[in-house]
């Protein structure tokens, strides 16, 4: 396929706003794509160039953009300058300047923008821009527009991965009646690209049956929904084995043994984060077994006290440089709690009970590694004790899990309920609530300083953000400052199509939906105006919750399930 005709298809993508009308445009594209190019056509619809756990990027900032494009072009860095200060965005900008003939294919467009990500070492960002400028170069501008969108991860078309398990669908069947198949396959194996070359070359059930996890490649994790009381888990869930709630970071953990071997830790979002944890290179030491995948929380402890800190604590190691001056002054630990592969034995299927057999064969208790304890029970009172004890020890509450259930990854049916402490004041939520940064107001008077007055945020439903309260206060001068300079990274000088927002809440500035923040409440109200349609009442920042992407955020069907529940006990 040459880029151009796949260019043409990003543009119907990026003027449509229907999401139905989205999926069928893309089923068309991908229908019509070979199996041979078809991963790396999914790859570059969604602005990369490999699944999302391979963390693979260009490192071409804004300002390197502009040289690209003024070397591509032959223009002057400071009149492209202008004209991104006019237009906003850096895809207009190379449509505008670059006027090449477009011949390419999209495997030449893609191994040309795979040969820039690779480069590193002394001199490779002079060498990435004369590598992007002559692509540029020799791209149609409309071509040019979206491939200048890549490297600053803004093609700007409103949808992810999960629309395009969606087109997957409508691609073999002409509708979503193979959605539920395609994404029980992409839950063990989330790479986009090689589900829709497997289902192009094999069909629908061939590719998507008996998908095992795979070591080194993250599975979406299993989540727990919200019960009211213990007196109703029992009642759905029967027998139940209760486990402490730990206020780290979740973290699925891969080892493999051997002369290839390794030891992966990936986030909820799937991002790898092995570089946080320098602890990871000895766990072999105290893994029984060759290939394992484990979940756990990674929890930090505090030097002074030898008690776990808090999840900020354990956050401080998100910084790259200089980590193993942080890693001396906060230990980690890793609390295992599930098992989900050993040695080639793909255990999701199996029950909690004997998965919980084959953590305890492979780890016991360790230095590093964790064995989360646990209690089996039927009891409503004697959950009600573990977690009143759990909480008198400063843990966040307990995590009551089915006994006879499989690890089941998203947030589906009643295996896992957690049970989080309920603030003492009467009417405040017992759940935080994850929700997406929309945009913000400039601000006046002191906020001026900040240059941020209130933010917006909303919650997910489907690929849709929809909004649910702005914040203004309760936050620290430092939160405010630090919100700016992360809001500063995602400003964008249009909303967003996948926003959902009534005009009364137009911000002043626009932003992607990238980053995730914590945030508590007193209650949840029926709201006319917000497009969520419930309203959080007093709201307030708890933290940034940068282990989670925008598709982790809360939905609008469990922000009515707290609704739900704040009902019951009020």
């Amino acid at each position: 396929m040459k880029f151009g005709e796949l260019a043409g298809y990003l543009e119907r993508l990026e003027k449509t706003s229907s999401r139905i009308e989205i999926t069928k445009i893309l089923a068309e594209l991908l229908k019509k794509t070979t199996a041979e190019d078809v991963d790396k056509v999914v790859y570059l619809l969604l602005g990369g160039l490999g699944p999302k756990y391979e963390g693979r990027v260009l490192n071409l900032a804004d300002k390197m953009m502009f040289r690209v494009i003024a070397k591509a072009s032959g223009e002057e860095v400071d009149k492209v300058i202008l004209a991104f200060k006019d237009k906003g965005d850096i895809g207009n900008v190379a449509q505008l300047f670059c006027k090449g003939q477009g011949s390419l294919t999209v495997v030449d467009v893609f191994e040309a923008l795979v040969d820039v990500s690779d480069d590193s070492g002394e001199g490779s960002q002079e060498r990435k821009v004369a590598k992007m400028a002559a692509l540029l170069g020799k791209l149609d501008p409309l071509s040019a527009r979206y491939v200048a969108r890549i490297p600053l991860g803004r093609l700007r078309l409103g949808f992810s991965d999960k629309t395009i398990l969606d087109a997957l669908s409508w691609m073999e069947r002409g509708d979503k009646s193979a959605k539920s198949l395609v994404e029980k396959a992409y839950q063990v194996l989330p790479d986009p690209g090689i589900l829709a070359r497997n289902i192009k070359a094999q069909g629908m059930e061939k590719a998507t049956k008996n998908v095992t996890p795979q070591v080194g490649v993250p599975v979406e994790p299993m989540l727990a929904q919200r019960i009211k009381s213990p007196t109703e888990m029992v009642a759905k869930m029967g027998k139940v084995a209760v486990e402490p709630k730990l206020d780290g970071l979740r973290l699925s953990i891969h080892f493999k043994r051997g002369a290839k071997g390794f030891v992966k830790a990936y986030t909820r979002n799937m991002n790898e984060t092995s570089w946080m944890f320098p602890e990871l290179a000895r766990l072999g030491e105290e893994i029984k077994g060759n290939e394992v995948i484990l979940d756990s929380e990674a929890v930090g402890l505090d030097e002074g006290t030898k008690q776990m800190a808090n999840f900020q604590t354990t956050m401080t190691r998100r910084r790259k440089h200089g980590i193993d001056e942080v890693a001396a002054k906060t230990r980690i630990e890793f609390f295992v709690f599930d098992i989900l592969f050993k040695d080639g034995k793909n255990l999701m299927d199996k029950p909690y009970t004997i998965r919980r057999k084959f953590l305890e064969e492979t780890i016991g208790h360790q230095k590093k590694l964790k064995l989360v304890d646990y209690q089996l029970t039927d009891n409503p009172v004697k959950i009600e004790q573990i977690y009143k004890d759990k909480i008198e020890k400063g843990l966040e509450g307990v995590v009551v899990k089915k006994i006879d259930g499989g690890y089941v990854p998203g947030r589906t049916g009643f295996r896992w309920v957690k049970m989080k402490q309920v603030e003492k004041a009467h009417g405040k939520l017992s759940d935080t609530v994850d929700c997406v940064v929309m945009g913000y107001t400039r601000g006046k008077g002191k906020r001026a300083n900040f240059g941020l007055g209130q933010f917006l945020v909303g919650v997910r439903d489907g690929e849709t953000i929809k909004t649910t309260t702005k914040i203004g206060t309760g936050l620290t001068d430092e939160q405010f400052r630090e919100l700016k300079v992360r809001l500063d990274k995602l400003e964008v000088k249009e909303k967003p199509k996948n926003y959902e927002i009534h005009k009364n809440y137009t911000p002043d500035v626009w932003v992607e939906p990238l980053l995730v923040v914590e945030i508590a409440a007193d209650e949840i109200s029926v709201s006319p105006t917000h497009t969520a349609g419930l309203a959080l009442r007093f709201p307030r920042l708890i933290r940034f919750r940068d282990d989670k992407g925008p598709g982790e955020a809360t939905t609008t069907s469990e922000l009515r399930r707290l609704f739900e529940l704040q009902k019951t006990t009020h």
